[in-house]
């Protein structure tokens, strides 16, 4: 009898996890470990990911919310505690402060006694799309190019098997793209890194350099274009490190990724259903063997409710699990090869991602692109189509604009907890715990290692190596930040919101613009919005939305783009007058940052301006926010931006009759 098929590996089960405290991240990282995940993968707060302690203004309100903070190396410390950093494979999602973060874990392995070529993992890394769609960007995009060559060219030398930039597209789809600006942009970034990291390093060592360069993409719900999108990535890196960069070794042509899939396409309403979602976009990166993904991390089906409680996290690993032993998936070749259909359109998505490429590379390449606003203008619009064919009913979905009847779901019913809460006590600890680290280090070498850090960044030398030192001398994240911030400056990105009007507006549009124009003739001048994002959440997509379809309507739009103070916000207010303020937060802050907006406008004496609240508010925030005087609050479900504009409209016309 002939031997049963050989079947494949598995690739490696992932949870994005952190939250917190270091402590509990640990305890959460373990217990999953326990279950059945083969690598970890590590989400940090927003302070941490922007290089601010938790006592910095602007960390109000966002230390743990979105992840785990780490200040220092007696976090990363007791982050992996118990965790043998030999063996495990680990995922950073860190960008602007990747280095600083790298530092710290080689840090605490050096302190393991665990050789620096034995550890495995991934710094994300991938600074251009912080510009276009995450927004956790610091420096200038020139010097931030210069920290991601730094953890690059000190990989080649130190950490081998460590990917020390991971080119992220996964949320240029969140922030809109279709999988064309999703393919070409990644592949410009990636051509931009690697036109750099070829300077830093010698002819023999760059191949290794480009097989260490891995993706982290995303896979939504059209799980056949997905999959020819991941069979058209693969074709085309290879064509780019063959034609490119002369690679000959196949080896190093491999494009290997890990993928999260689509959490942008998971709805609030009739939660129950993502669970299928989740798992028809999970087969577009495990089907086709030729473009499998080497790590999948799954969110879960609450993730638009708010914070996914462990139960919740445990769900998507078991998906994955199911997958992966119960179906004889891994037993097979690849199903695809030799099918029409797919070869048509992975073929056609090619071309027409190679004309996209080879117009950013005609702009001089996406650091340019960056700095001009092409790509950010051209997601923003992506995104706008996307919604308006939500809007209009040409895409379905399931549970939103179709099939809305529903029975209660247990699932989200009842007064038990429904996502994971983060207490507001933690951030009072977190300094408390940093001040006492402050106080018992010696400020001296602290002092010592930082001077060497700012003389290597001023000089343009690698910063790795100054950056561990000032990890094992107790140097804060704040602090590295800081002296950064000093050397390179910082950078507000082009918002990429287009104040244009639609030029055959749909009628519901049209009636909106008559009552605008009817309530400047009340007030006697155009009403003015104002779009702001208090706190450090970067995730903009909404908030710019909401701005683009504003002035759509006829207002006098005030978008300043993201990281605004409650001093700021309500400076602005009173220096232009405005009619009505939106404030949009998705990082989970919302109650603090805006208990503080409201709290001043009225010190300021400007109680009297309605305020609308957008992002991820479980529903007893809700009245909380209500309480503190906001006047409307939005959450994922409200997807038609016609009735929101209708309610702005309402609150205008209310304030001025009164």
């Amino acid at each position: 009898m002939p031997s049963p098929p050989k079947s494949d590996k598995p690739w490696l089960f992932r949870t994005y996890a952190g939250h917190s405290t270091a402590a509990e991240s640990n305890k959460l990282f373990r217990a999953n470990l326990e279950k059945g995940q083969t690598g970890l993968s590590v989400a940090f707060d927003l302070p941490t990911q922007t290089g601010y302690d938790p006592d910095h203004p602007l960390a109000r309100g966002e230390v743990g919310k979105v992840g785990v903070p780490v200040s220092h190396i007696g976090d990363m410390r007791a982050l992996f505690e118990a965790i043998p950093l030999a063996t495990m494979n680990t995922s950073m999602t860190i960008n602007a402060t990747a280095a600083w973060l790298l530092a710290l874990y080689v840090a605490v392995a050096d302190e393991q006694g665990v050789p620096r070529d034995q550890l495995s993992g991934t710094t994300q890394n991938d600074i251009i799309k912080e510009y276009l769609s995450r927004g956790t960007h610091v420096f200038p995009p020139k010097p931030s190019l210069k920290l991601t060559t730094d953890t690059i060219s000190f990989s080649a030398s130190d950490l081998p098997k460590w990917n020390p930039m991971n080119v992220c597209s996964y949320h240029l789809q969140e922030a809109g793209a279709t999988p064309v600006q999703e393919l070409a942009y990644a592949l410009a970034t990636a051509i931009a890194v690697l036109d750099a990291a070829k300077r830093e390093v010698s002819a023999a060592a760059f191949p290794e350099v480009v097989g260490r360069i891995s993706f982290f993409v995303n896979a939504g719900i059209r799980f056949i274009t997905e999959m020819c999108k991941m069979r058209a990535f693969t074709e085309l890196w290879d064509e780019i490190c063959r034609e490119h960069y002369g690679i000959t070794n196949e080896k190093f042509r491999r494009f290997r990724y890990g993928v999260q899939v689509n959490s942008l396409g998971l709805t609030e309403q009739q939660p129950e259903n993502n669970v299928y979602r989740i798992l028809l976009e999970m087969l577009a990166v495990v089907l086709s063997k030729n473009a499998r993904a080497r790590a999948v991390q799954l969110p879960a089906w609450n993730e638009a409710l708010g914070l996914p409680r462990a139960w919740d996290q445990q769900w998507s690993l078991r998906m994955q699990q199911i997958v992966a032993y119960e179906t004889d998936l891994l037993d097979y070749a690849d199903i695809f090869e030799g099918s029409k259909e797919i070869t048509a359109k992975v073929e056609s998505l090619k071309t027409e991602a190679r004309a996209e490429l080879q117009h950013i590379l005609s702009l001089g390449g996406a650091i340019p692109a960056i700095e001009t606003g092409y790509m950010k203008h051209a997601l923003v619009q992506a995104n706008t189509e996307r919604l308006k064919a939500i809007e209009r009913g040409d895409t379905k979905l399931v549970g939103v604009n179709i099939f809305t009847s529903t029975e209660t779901s247990p699932l989200s019913a009842g007064d038990e907890e429904k996502v994971l809460a983060v207490s507001e006590n933690i951030e009072f600890e977190q300094i408390e715990k940093l001040k006492s680290w402050r106080a018992t280090r010696d400020r001296k070498v602290v002092a010592a290692s930082l001077a060497v850090l700012r003389e290597a960044a001023e000089a343009g030398r690698n910063i790795m190596e100054p950056s561990i030192a000032c990890a094992k001398a107790g140097v804060t994240t704040g602090e590295w930040g800081e002296t950064l911030r000093q050397v390179f400056g910082e950078f507000r990105a082009p918002t990429g919101v287009l104040l244009i009007m639609d030029e055959q507006p749909e009628k519901s549009l049209e009636v909106i613009r008559a009552r605008v124009k009817h309530l400047a003739q009340e007030l006697g001048k155009t009403p003015t919005f104002l779009m702001a994002k208090p706190g450090l959440d970067g995730h903009s997509n909404g908030a710019e939305q909401i701005a683009v379809r504003a002035a759509d309507c006829g207002l006098e739009v005030t978008y300043e783009g993201i990281r605004l103070t409650p001093e700021q916000i309500v400076a602005t207010a009173k220096e232009k007058k405005i009619t009505l303020i939106g404030l949009s937060i998705l990082s989970g802050s919302h109650v603090p940052l805006i208990r503080d907006v409201m709290n001043r406008l009225r010190q300021a004496g400007l109680d009297n301006i309605p305020v609308v609240v957008g992002g991820i508010i479980p529903h007893e925030d809700s009245h909380v926010l209500k309480q503190l005087g906001v006047a409307r609050v939005y959450t994922p479900k409200d997807f038609d931006l016609n009735i929101i504009m209708n309610d702005l409209v309402d609150l205008m016309e209310t304030r001025v009759s009164n």
